[in-house]
């Protein structure tokens, strides 16, 4: 079983949703991207999401633009990203990493190059936010051939049709983007959650995580009552943002807030403080 599947697993067993964190990849730089993504796996983060830093981001809010700026400014690069995934691998072998990126990121360096590269540093599988999975034949065979999971998007503007080629394509996990827009948190959840999820599971036997404005610790405990997986980023990335003038308090204030959000994935227990 790989390790996206024996997280969720994990989870299913513990009786709670699969907590799946979202950072941006070398934000504000490598040292202190590598302390705040070891602050996340060492408090029970059960999927990391790693941003790969890009000039157009376009499915990201200002946060995890700021996020991806900063990245960039410090002089992540492709081979940085690899980097960092390669130490969190040796320190962490049993999490799944996950990419968060856009297709030229991959394309530019060679579809099958490139996602050879990834599963040799230790990634476990690939969300591609703008490469739709009717157009996505080479990189799934990549996928395929070199053992990397593949993980697709549902927004609640997906016309039904597409539900079953999109479960049909996930190898991973699905996600659902909650809201429409940007990543970003919100002061509110949707409301059309349990629906959502009921339409998608019809079409896949795979986890389904849910994301995008989530952003305390009730959202996570609403979430995880009916998603296989909760999905937090902006959260976690203004974190950084509040101590970019003292990278070194990041891994400790993530700590903290990690802490407080990921209590609410437990089915079991009251999510009150």
């Amino acid at each position: 079983m790989d390790r996206i599947s024996q997280a969720f697993a994990r989870a299913q067993q513990d009786n709670r949703a699969a907590f799946v964190a979202y950072l941006c990849a070398g934000d504000p730089n490598f040292d202190a991207s590598l302390e705040a993504c070891r602050a996340l796996l060492r408090n029970g983060v059960d999927v990391l999401e790693l941003g790969v830093p890009f000039s157009d981001p376009l499915a990201d809010g200002l946060t995890n633009q700021l996020a991806a700026q900063r990245a960039l400014e410090s002089g992540m690069t492709a081979e940085r990203v690899l980097d960092l995934v390669r130490v969190l691998r040796g320190e962490f072998p049993e999490t799944p990493i996950v990419f968060y990126t856009y297709y030229n990121l991959v394309f530019t360096h060679g579809v099958d190059a490139y996602v050879e590269r990834a599963k040799a540093a230790g990634l476990d599988g690939l969300l591609t936010l703008d490469l739709p999975p009717e157009e996505a034949g080479e990189l799934a065979e990549a996928c395929d051939r070199h053992g990397l999971k593949t993980v697709f998007i549902v927004a609640p503007t997906t016309p039904p049709e597409r539900l079953a080629i999109i479960g049909a394509a996930t190898t991973g996990f699905v996600y659902y983007v909650s809201r429409e827009g940007v990543t970003g948190e919100r002061a509110t959840l949707a409301t059309n959650i349990p629906e959502a999820l009921a339409a998608i599971k019809a079409h896949t036997d795979l986890p389904v995580v849910v994301g995008f404005g989530i952003s305390s610790r009730e959202h996570v405990a609403e979430v995880a009552a009916v998603a296989d997986g909760v999905v937090v980023g902006s959260a976690l990335v203004n974190v950084i943002k509040d101590h970019v003038d003292n990278p070194a308090q990041i891994g400790e204030a993530m700590t903290t807030k990690i802490s407080d959000l990921i209590a609410g994935v437990n089915r079991t227990i009251s999510d009150s403080p």
